[in-house]
């Protein structure tokens, strides 16, 4: 198996077994972090999660679309610094058009079927994440990068 394979084979199992991560924003330079439970399209061009549009991390993304999601798999053991993996997806962040809502918003109710009423409200919105890069960290300091082709 190749190396690009078995890199993007450990994405898809960090992105299926992890359900929440952080959000990355900013306003104005100024970082802004969001706990977000998030899900990824198959091909890992889009990371789906749902937020209310009164929200600081709706309106930053509105603002500048570039944002960094963090997905790993720690334990919060002491073994973690060599054990954990954590994934960063760097892209554009947009809310997900209405003709395109309720194959995204599948996707996403799959992995969080809990969030249904939140997701259906009209004060939320659908937010997906055009991924273009992922850096991949294990073994503390291991890292690769898997570059997304639109």
């Amino acid at each position: 198996m190749d190396d690009d394979l078995k890199l993007k084979r450990t994405l898809e199992d960090l992105l299926q077994s992890q359900k929440l991560a952080v959000l990355a924003t900013h306003k104005a330079g100024r970082p802004y972090t969001s706990l977000v439970a998030f899900a990824s399209t198959e091909d890992l061009k889009q990371l789906i999660f749902a937020t209310t549009r009164s929200t600081r991390k709706y309106a930053n993304l509105i603002q500048d679309p570039r944002v960094a999601l963090l997905i790993d798999n720690r334990s919060n053991q002491d073994s973690d610094i060599h054990a954990a993996a954590a994934v960063t997806a760097t892209g554009e962040a947009d809310e997900v058009p209405v003709a395109e809502r309720k194959g995204l918003e599948h996707i996403y109710l799959a992995k969080h079927p809990h969030l249904k009423d939140f997701v259906s409200s009209p004060s939320c919105a659908l937010i997906r994440i055009k991924a273009n890069t992922y850096y991949l960290v294990r073994k503390f300091q291991h890292v690769l990068e898997l570059h997304v082709k639109p």
